[in-house]
Parts: C-alpha cells; structure tokens; sequence
C-alpha cells in the first residue's frame, strides 16, 4: 500500500503545468516594469488573466526601466517588462537577459495647459516643440529618473538644439547605490523641474505647475479618463515618428542569476506574445481610446 501511495505522490509531483513550471514549485514571478504599464492599468487586466491560465502570481515592482534593468542584473527579480529598446538589446547581449520578446507598442506624447503658452501645437515634430518650450521657459517637468521615458525626453533635448548641461547624482534604490547621469536645459529648478518621479506623480505634478511634460499615451489616458480627478492637461504634440515607444519583456538569465525561476519567467513572456496575451493587449481601451497595441501578432482577432 506504501509503494502504491509513493508511486502516486511522485506523479501528483511531475504534473507539469503550461511553460513546464512543476506543480509543487512556488508559483510566485517577480517582476520589475517601468511605471506606465501599471499607472496604465494595463497589468491589472493581464496579470489575473495570466494566474488564471498558469497559477503563477507576478509580484510588481513598478519603477523607471533604468531601475528595473538594474534589479535584472542584480538578480533581485526574475523578469523585466520596460521600454528603451537600446537598453534592452544591451542588457541581452551582456548576458543579463536570455532573450528580448517584442511585446507592444504605443508613442510618447507632449502634454501640456490648455492655453499653449509655447505654441507647442504650432511645431511641425517633437525637436521644434521641446525648443519652442526651452525659448519660452515655460515650465517643463522631467521624471528625472533614467526611466525609458527620461530617456526619450533626453533624446528629443539633444535633438532640438538646445544647450545643455550635465548632471550626476548618487541614489540608494533597494539598498544599491548607483549613480545617474543624464542632461537637461539649462535653468534646473528654474523653469524645467526633475523629479525623480514616475509617470503618474509627473502628470499630476505637471498640472499642479500649469506645465509641459513628456508622457506616454496609455497613462495619460488612464489619468485624463481613468480617474474620478481628471486632468486638465491636453496632447499639444503626437503623431512624430520619433515618439514610438516599444516594449519588451526579457526573462533573466541563470547563468548570471542562478536562482531566479527562468522557466515561469519564460512562461510569462510567452504568454504575452501568445494570442491570448496579445488579443487582451488589443481589446484593452481606456475610456475607448486603445492605449497599446500587440507587436508580436499585431493583427492578433
């Protein structure tokens, strides 16, 4: 009878559910993303939907993408889900990452007061519309927080012209200290404001000073329609081919962390760019306004 209840056991134990994740594991993901994904609201559709299919829980740690990439290469989580592309194709080819899987896409767009006082909406591309900001000094807020999007908005400043300087500072995240570099327009603290911030804290910032920002569309929308507060702060700039913003999600690697769970991770990427996660990520409108769309089946049904 022993014999017969041991062979039982042992086949209850290599049941395998889908991505090859044994039952009797402890079914918990950590993942670092960058803010937008959350402030969205997009990953409180994909995550239950997700357990529901695997039994896997993912555990949030929502952050700027600089910061997420760099709890991959500490090994403090199992996956990352971020947007700066050139950061993701270096983090993989460093041995960080097993593989980059290309996920969604939405843009960036410039919000800004009703009144324009810029005359962003006059600008023909995001290069003339962050100079137009700079010539007037009207107020612009920066997250500041080598996040994908501060990336972008340093890309647009290089690209319009304006004189910049540079800027160091040491910060303690998760017990890690590092240093972040970046460049900004001159008049710190004057009439352009880094906060440090995500994306939603920058919006409501922004609008508290009557002031532009840079933001990506899905969390805007999530904060002009998806609140009961609003946000007066309307798109003065979209549409440039400059502002595409991808996504990627990228399991860690074992072979420089050996203990993270690269098999759920794994799971977890396949199944955003599986129909399923793809089709949520087409059908998933705020207010009615599509905030992403699906890279890996982008006419996904």
């Amino acid at each position: 009878m022993q014999s017969i209840i041991r062979v039982i056991f042992i086949s209850t134990a290599l049941v395998i559910c889908p991505g090859g994740i044994s039952v009797g594991q402890d079914k918990v993901l950590k993942m670092s993303t960058t803010t937008s994904t959350e402030n969205s609201g997009l990953l409180d559709v994909l995550l239950p939907e997700f357990k529901k299919d695997t039994g896997i829980d993912v555990k949030v740690f929502a952050k700027g993408t600089g910061a997420a990439i760099r709890d991959g290469m500490d090994g403090n989580v199992d996956v990352i889900f971020v947007h700066d592309i050139e950061r993701e194709k270096k983090f993989v080819a460093d041995g960080y990452g097993t593989k980059r899987f290309a996920v969604m896409h939405n843009d960036f767009v410039i919000v800004g007061p009703k009144k324009d006082p810029a005359d962003v909406k006059g600008s023909r591309n995001a290069f003339e519309a962050m100079a137009r900001i700079a010539r007037s000094k009207s107020g612009f807020v920066s997250r500041g927080d080598d996040s994908g999007t501060h990336s972008m908005e340093q890309a647009l400043w290089k690209g319009s012209g304006v004189q910049l300087e540079k800027k160091s500072m040491d910060m303690v995240k998760g017990g890690s200290r590092t240093t972040l570099s970046f460049e900004h327009p001159q008049d710190l603290g004057g009439w352009y404001y880094a906060i440090g911030q995500g994306m939603g804290k920058a919006l409501i910032f922004a609008e508290e000073k009557q002031a532009y920002t840079l933001t990506d569309r899905g969390t805007y929308l999530e904060y002009k329609f998806g609140r009961k507060e609003g946000l007066d702060l309307e798109i003065v700039l979209q549409g440039d081919g400059k502002l595409l913003n991808p996504y990627g999600v990228i399991p860690v690697n074992p072979k420089k962390q050996p203990h993270v769970k690269v098999d759920m991770a794994t799971a977890f990427a396949e199944w955003l760019v599986s129909a399923r996660g793809q089709g949520l990520i087409a059908d998933y409108k705020i207010h009615g306004h599509q905030a992403f769309f699906p890279d890996a089946i982008p006419d996904v049904k």
